[in-house]
């Protein structure tokens, strides 16, 4: 294995992002040399991945927005810190308000790969609590944050994403989830963090298309497949009742979780969440 780059982190903060976890999620990862590959089908920031830095990996998310950030960064990074570049000489809450609404254009589509990335980036940095959420139509809605220095071109952390992806073996895809577990062996290690089944009614959306209870059933169903072929698995989740009975036949451990994404910030602080596995 190459040697672990302790400057690599997150490029994006990210709903649920797993860093302050991390203490708790890397000791359950039985040695980063004990697997073939590391197949993660729900990336988000990418805490984990980061830390771990496989060799080989393949790295998914449903999100296309978000997985083209990874592949421009990796394919395009001259190109993307000058367009990161324009957008920091030119922010303003007018200009955000401006950038976020490319998406409801009806020609998003052909704007570039580069373009798409810088703007997803500099939104992240700009807007409020940098959290990526979408409405129903999957456009982007967040607030602009109005801070003062926003750190919107990390070029250092930016480059070092880009060398990490191209030195290694990345796959780097975008779709289902069960796509990227096509490409698990016996020797694979997959970790699961998919969006959480809500403990209330409460639910940031970061795509448009959900992942409600069904889905979590079927994801159960996929871990089952997982230890049934002998790959181990970890998984995060919310710690509640239905999660519990779903997967009451694995190992499940209890982590405390500052969560920082609640609208009311009375109800922002540590909460309880779970790690499962089946090792």
């Amino acid at each position: 294995m190459t040697n672990l780059n302790l400057f690599l982190k997150p490029m994006l903060k990210w709903a649920g992002g797993k860093r302050q976890l991390l203490s708790e999620i890397m000791p359950l990862i039985n040695g980063r040399d004990s697997y073939s590959s590391y197949i993660e089908p729900f990336l988000g920031g990418g805490a984990t991945f980061f830390c771990l830095q496989p060799d080989k990996a393949v790295i998914n998310d449903c999100n296309t927005e978000l997985m083209n950030v990874y592949l421009t960064v990796k394919n395009n990074i001259d190109e993307l810190i000058e367009e990161l570049k324009f957008h920091k000489s030119m922010d303003s809450d007018n200009y955000f308000y401006k950038i976020r609404a490319w998406d409801r254009e009806e020609n998003f589509s052909q704007i570039s790969n580069v373009k798409r990335a810088a703007r997803i980036i500099y939104l992240n940095k700009t807007c409020y609590n940098g959290l990526y959420r979408v409405n129903s139509y999957g456009e982007f809605n967040s607030a602009y944050g109005k801070y003062k220095n926003p750190n919107i071109v990390n070029e250092g952390l930016l480059r070092a994403v880009s060398d990490y992806l191209n030195n290694g073996d990345i796959k780097i895809i975008t779709g289902d989830y069960k796509e990227a577990l096509k490409f698990t062996d016996k020797n694979s290690f997959v970790y699961l963090d998919p969006p959480y089944l809500p403990v209330t009614s409460s639910l940031i959306k970061y795509t448009k298309y959900g992942f409600d209870y069904n889905n979590h059933i079927e994801l159960k169903k996929e871990c089952d497949k997982l230890s049934e072929r002998g790959i181990h698995f970890l998984q995060s989740n919310s710690d509640c009742e239905k999660i519990r009975e779903l997967y009451k036949d694995y190992k499940i451990k209890e982590v405390m979780a500052k969560r920082c994404i609640n609208c009311k910030g009375e109800k922002r602080g540590k909460i309880k969440e779970l790690l499962i596995y089946n090792y």
